[in-house]
């Protein structure tokens, strides 16, 4: 190499390396520039609610007048408010029963709609269908449903023998029969999540379990429910964070009667906020809720990295 070239070739270097940082500008101004509105968005309706609700819970305000500091007061009152508590237990006991019964019952339904039959885009559309369909509609209906002298349950179990029922206007049947209108609402989205994650299981896999002289149903818990564990995992993070937050159902069916039996946490939030008019209060609560909602989340996610296996590639 002669002295000329080699100086053009360290000439050239840094020129280089300057082009290099300026295409990477470039890409970081095209990248933000793309998902700058999403971002304005979150921060928006997401960052400022919380920030907001952080100064709410620490003043006593009826949202339409200026408030005055209060310090731990809110807190110190949800500690000591038993209607809290046992908002908390009802909103605990609906997760615990709404979760578990919605993914159990979407799975079965969801091999069924995986197979080749004639009108089977009819049958999902079925399943789906109630996932449409409005709150409020979903709570007349299911008002007319239970209800304790026309409702059509109460009459089938009458043609039956059985004893009548309450439902929503029973201490103790309330919140069950919340539990059973909101698993009808959301086992279609349910049941489609399982159905993509079965219609991604390789057929190689299941022609070598059969090779191997498995049948169906042994074929199912071998093969095909351990691969559904992502969609498993999404999902049991996706309806619990739902569940915390109810407060449709509930508002437009019992308004968290009869004597606060289905009261959950979100609805006695309202009920402070826009019935008592003490926003200081309301903000409390949701500061809880959302310190609940977050660590049930990580936990459900840290859980699901380390029980899923993703197929690479």
């Amino acid at each position: 190499m002669t002295v000329a070239t080699a100086a053009r070739a360290v000439g050239k270097g840094p020129r280089r390396r300057g082009r290099q940082r300026g295409v990477r500008r470039g890409d970081q101004f095209a990248g933000w520039a793309f998902v700058s509105p999403a971002v304005v968005l979150i921060a928006v309706f997401g960052l400022v609610p919380v920030v907001w609700s952080l100064l709410l819970s620490v003043q006593q305000t009826d949202l339409t007048s200026a408030g005055t500091w209060s310090g731990g007061a809110n807190y110190t009152k949800m500690v000591h408010d038993p209607v809290f508590w046992q908002a908390a237990r009802q909103t605990l006991l609906y997760c615990v029963l709404f979760v578990p019964i919605t993914m159990v019952l979407a799975v079965p339904i969801a091999v069924l709609l995986n197979q080749k039959v004639r009108g089977m885009t009819f049958y999902r559309m079925a399943v789906f269908a109630p996932l449409v369909t409005s709150t409020v509609a979903t709570g007349v209906i299911f008002s007319w449903l239970y209800n304790p002298q026309i409702g059509l349950i109460n009459a089938g179990l009458d043609k039956l023998g059985l004893p009548q029922q309450g439902f929503f206007q029973s201490t103790g049947e309330a919140l069950p029969a919340v539990v059973g209108m909101t698993v009808w609402g959301w086992l279609g989205f349910a049941v489609i999540i399982y159905l993509s994650a079965l219609q991604n299981v390789p057929r190689e896999l299941m022609e070598a379990a059969a090779l191997d002289g498995a049948g169906r149903v042994r074929a199912f818990f071998k093969v095909e429910l351990p691969l559904l564990a992502p969609a498993s995992s999404f999902l049991l993070v996706w309806l619990t964070i739902n569940a915390l937050q109810l407060f449709d159902e509930v508002y437009v069916t019992t308004k968290g009667g009869p004597l606060h039996a289905s009261t959950v946490l979100v609805y006695y939030l309202y009920q402070q906020a826009f019935v008592n008019f003490d926003g200081g209060y309301a903000a409390a609560i949701g500061v809880a809720l959302f310190v609940v909602i977050l660590i049930v989340t990580v936990v459900q996610l840290w859980l699901g990295r380390r029980t899923s296996h993703y197929e690479a590639g």
